[in-house]
């Protein structure tokens, strides 16, 4: 297959309810690649908040060219990568390189007659998902609303913000979750980057006594040395790298003994293609995946790993709740688990009455 052409087009979906900070919506840039097979593959990049009309500029001016009339092949990744360099090799360049990256593992799968799982090898029917949200400003009647919700889904694990800056209120609202769970609840916290070492220390300190699963972004995302002096601090295993960005990265944290479980997120990391190499990193180092957020995708590849943990399921904000898609995509989250049923490809078909970027 050679491509024939590319096409790109940015929206907004607005969130069911503001995000702390105030992130009132989710942008994504749907992108189409035209073979001259007839086959078309969909790819797309996501942003909570910043980046989406850089996003869609880097694809059309500059990496259209770059496709049209070569092999439609994922296998195009590390050249576009290169291609891309002088607008460096992270950020922007990545999520828009994904949404490519997306679209052609998309191509490969329907020309193969395939779903996109069985393509990349299916290991399992079903992978544990848990309740997420993005709830450190919810009033604790509004989070316990929320994770009774979750309970009564099937999920039996949760995962909630913390970092406030009382730290006697991360107590409350964590102590509160964990009797709502139960004591066979799998409980999860998320600082999102919130605090130093000190304070770390001594909030994880105080959150011990619930029995943590797991403690994610403890600290400044790319701070190594910092996640290196906590480790020495704390026996709660760190959840990283929704905010990491290349295999090197993954690496080097893995490496150090300060990422327990993996978290890429396959749009900022820069597709499907480095996703499964990242996942593949870790686990010949022992680390597990658990994918960040976007589940009808994310949930899709971590039935192909080798050694998945559990999948995002962020309340109210997947494609489906946002009304971002046409029709069902076939990936369920049901009593706490995740499926895939998608037909050909990864059977996410994206709505063309979706609201354009202002």
């Amino acid at each position: 297959m050679r491509v024939t052409g590319v096409r790109a087009r940015a929206h907004r979906l607005p969130l069911h309810r503001a995000w702390d900070g105030g992130v009132d919506r989710n942008d994504i840039v749907v992108v189409e690649v035209d073979t001259d097979t007839g086959i078309t593959g969909t790819g797309f990049s996501w942003t909570p908040f910043i980046g989406a009309r850089a996003v869609l500029a880097l694809v059309e001016d500059d990496l259209r060219p770059a496709l049209v009339g070569g092999p439609a092949h994922p296998s195009r990744w590390d050249d576009l990568l290169w291609h891309l360099r002088e607008a460096g090799t992270g950020g922007l360049t990545l999520m828009a390189l994904a949404a490519i990256d997306i679209a052609l593992w998309d191509l490969t799968a329907k020309a193969t007659g395939l779903p996109l799982v069985d393509l990349l090898g299916r290991r399992r029917d079903r992978v544990p998902a848990y309740g997420s949200g993005v709830n450190l400003d919810y009033p604790l009647s509004d989070l316990s609303d929320q994770v009774k919700g979750w309970s009564a889904a099937g999920h039996r694990a949760a995962k909630i913000k913390v970092g406030s800056p009382d730290p006697a209120r991360d107590v409350e609202r964590v102590r509160t979750v964990r009797d709502l769970l139960g004591a066979e609840g799998t409980l999860m916290i998320d600082a999102n980057q919130r605090w130093d070492v000190p304070g770390a220390a001594r909030a994880l300190d105080a959150l011990t006594a619930f029995d943590l699963h797991f403690v994610e972004e403890p600290l400044p995302a790319g701070d190594l040395a910092a996640h290196t002096r906590l480790r020495a601090r704390t026996d709660v295993p760190f959840a990283l790298g929704e905010n990491l960005r290349t295999i090197e990265e993954f690496e080097r944290f893995i490496d150090a003994g300060v990422c327990d479980i993996a978290q890429p997120n396959v749009v900022r990391v820069g597709g499907i293609t480095p996703f499964l190499r990242i996942a593949e990193t870790a686990a010949r180092r022992g680390v597990p995946v658990a994918p960040h957020l976007l589940p009808e995708l994310s949930g899709q590849l971590a039935l192909c790993l080798s050694r998945p943990a559990m999948v995002e399921d962020i309340d109210r904000a997947s494609f489906a709740a946002l009304g971002a898609l046409a029709a069902p995509s076939g990936v369920r989250v049901e009593r706490g688990a995740l499926s895939a049923d998608t037909g050909l490809g990864h059977g996410l078909v994206f709505a063309d009455t979706l609201t354009p970027l202002p």
